[in-house]
């Protein structure tokens, strides 16, 4: 089994795109030299017919932390992100086999992504370079600006501004260099590693790596070399990638404003650093191409039904490996080696281990295909279905939002549309909670990161209600009627267990429901003796040993035939918070049967 290491974060590119480990010499042939290659007229004709996706994705420094207030755009359509660095945009006109996403901030350099657009959402992840100036140099002045790894730019001294004018005085030198090593360079690249080489065919690349240049004058105004001139680069060589580096190799540089590769150049292998002359500045990077067709992969259960969040990857003897998520239609698309049979591997996550739940030989594949996998059960992994609704905090239904579920390390993010969700993906049995969160994309509303424990094998957690201004809440739904929003009045109360007669006690109590009448709402609770948090039943008053929780007092709701559960998933200090969900059934004082579910997510007083 192959060993691939996987990215941490929330939401990865869904996007296999091989860029590792290839022969020594360039190798731009047809695979297996049998027959001429067709090359179209224009390159736009790979990218396939029109289409509508829709997208969501989410920008992130290098730090990984969220970035607000970045543009984002495909085609024609644009969207900022939120605080949590998240953007959506539905009905994105695209290409069957190529979308292009760009990422625009004041202080960044410009990122971008580019996908072979599956059928669902589309997720990808950015990473957004700072735009920090390494040095400066001078108009008529032939200079040379490095890096600490060893990385540098030389300069003749003529630049131009963006209308061609020629431009005299300091010039800010921003260059970042990208290490193929380096697990976050698929997040930092721009577009993704496919390519339109001298003769106008397309090609998927192997990196051995890159660097961005970007000058800016006194003004900040974006500047470049002038007509004629030109600047030498050079960027090291990893030395886990040296024994395998050709003695030369093609230079790319991106176009952004299409959003691919062009083949312009080469470089040579001096050490262990790549040298090469280029007349103009963008992302210039090191790459071996290939042939490559588009593979989609679907994976199933043994009951024909798509699991989505799980981690595909696709290993080349040749390319190595990469991979992405499948979305919520089970399905991850990209290039892959056209020709060469190839290595299939699906995980779950990280956080459950790194073995992998399927594998299987595939291809050669000559033309775009498509395939459809099934995993198979596993004593280890556990399948769950988490659905909800999602309000907005005028009890309006969200229709344009988003969930977040962390499991673990790893964080789904999920599109909401007409106000309800549905997660899939598979658990470990050792760690039975997550925690949610769901922001209201229009209203700029969120709620709060609410921990919940599966029910497995479906978990309804009712409905949330994205209000940020407020920090505490109870809700509950009886069978089908309006969902009880409690906010004012909430107090809780703790006795430790040497103060309690029976047991450790906890009270919760809150007034005043969301549809203006006095709604009433009391929990009463008596906990385990050293850890609080668990699973808990309808406590009996009648039973000075029992544990668990009752809210009959406001609520018609009888001790028989109660089957209402608890989960306390957390108890915070003083000051913290204290979640509760609960669901069940259970019979009024009249003998009828009703259903319940609700969270509590109050902060302790005392």
């Amino acid at each position: 089994m192959t060993n691939i290491k996987k990215f941490p974060n929330l939401i990865l590119v869904l996007l296999i795109s091989l860029i590792t480990v290839t022969s020594c010499e360039r190798d731009d042939s047809n695979s297996g030299g049998e027959q001429q290659e067709n090359i179209p007229d224009t390159f736009s004709e790979y990218f396939g017919n029109q289409i509508s996706r829709n997208f969501l994705g989410n920008i992130i420094d290098s730090n990984k932390n969220p970035i607000e207030g970045v543009t984002v755009s495909i085609g024609n359509e644009t969207a900022t992100t939120d605080s949590n660095g998240v953007f959506i945009i539905n009905n994105a006109d695209v290409n069957e086999r190529f979308g292009y996403i760009k990422a625009e901030k004041t202080g960044y350099i410009h990122g971008s992504r580019s996908v072979v657009p599956s059928n669902g959402t589309n997720k990808v992840t950015i990473m957004l370079l700072e735009a920090t100036v390494i040095g400066s140099v001078n108009s008529g002045s032939s200079e040379t600006v490095s890096m600490a790894n060893g990385s540098s730019v030389s300069f003749d001294g003529n630049f131009i501004k963006p209308d061609g004018s020629d431009y005299t005085g300091s010039v800010d030198v921003i260059m970042h260099h990208l290490d193929p090593a380096d697990d976050d360079m698929s997040l930092q690249m721009p577009g993704m590693l496919y390519a339109q080489n001298e003769e106008g065919a397309e090609r998927m690349l192997q990196s051995l790596g890159m660097l961005v240049i970007e000058l800016r004058g006194t003004s900040g105004e974006d500047l470049n070399l002038a007509e004629g001139s030109s600047s030498i680069i050079k960027m090291p060589v990893d030395a886990s990638l040296m024994s395998i580096a050709p003695s030369t190799i093609p230079l790319w540089y991106f176009d952004e404003v299409n959003g691919y590769w062009k083949e312009e150049g080469v470089a040579t292998l001096q050490g262990n650093m790549y040298v090469g002359t280029v007349s103009h500045f963008s992302f210039w990077n090191c790459d071996i191409p290939a042939e490559a067709i588009t593979l989609c992969i679907t994976a199933t259960n043994d009951d024909n039904e798509t699991l989505n969040n799980l981690y595909t990857t696709i290993t080349s003897t040749t390319f190595g490996a990469r991979g992405g998520y499948t979305n919520e239609n089970g399905e991850a698309c990209g290039f892959v080696p056209s020709g060469e049979t190839l290595e299939l591997n699906v995980y779950s996550y990280d956080f459950c281990g790194s073995t992998a739940l399927y594998t299987e030989m595939i291809g050669p594949f000559t033309a775009d295909s498509s395939l459809t996998i099934v995993v198979p059960d596993s004593p280890d992994i556990i399948e769950e279905t988490i659905v909800g609704s999602f309000n907005t905090c005028d009890d309006d239904a969200v229709s344009d939002g988003y969930v977040q579920l962390r499991y673990g390390n790893q964080t789904f993010t999920d599109a909401v549309s007409d106000g309800t969700f549905e997660i899939n993906l598979l658990r470990c049995t050792d760690d039975n909670t997550f925690k949610i969160k769901a922001s209201d994309y229009v209203n700029l509303q969120t709620t709060d990161s609410i921990s919940y424990t599966f029910t497995t094998p479906l978990t309804d957690i009712g409905t949330i209600s994205a209000c940020n201004a407020v920090t505490e809440f109870i809700q509950y739904t009886i069978d089908d009627n309006e969902t009880i929003f409690i906010i004012d009045g909430i107090q809780t109360y703790f006795v430790e267990v040497s103060d309690a007669v029976n047991g450790s006690r906890l009270d919760i109590s809150g007034f005043g429901g969301n549809d203006g009448t006095n709604t009433c709402f009391y929990l009463a609770g008596v906990l385990n003796e050293t850890i609080y948090e668990g699973t808990y039943g309808t406590y009996d008053w009648n039973d000075p040993n029992d544990t668990g929780f009752n809210i009959e007092e406001c609520i018609n709701m009888s001790n028989t035939n109660n089957n209402v559960s608890y989960n306390l998933t957390s108890f915070g200090e003083v000051g913290e918070y204290i979640d509760i969900n609960f669901g069940g059934d259970y019979e009024d004082y009249e003998g009828n049967t009703h259903t319940i579910n609700g969270v509590v997510h109050v902060l302790r007083d005392n």
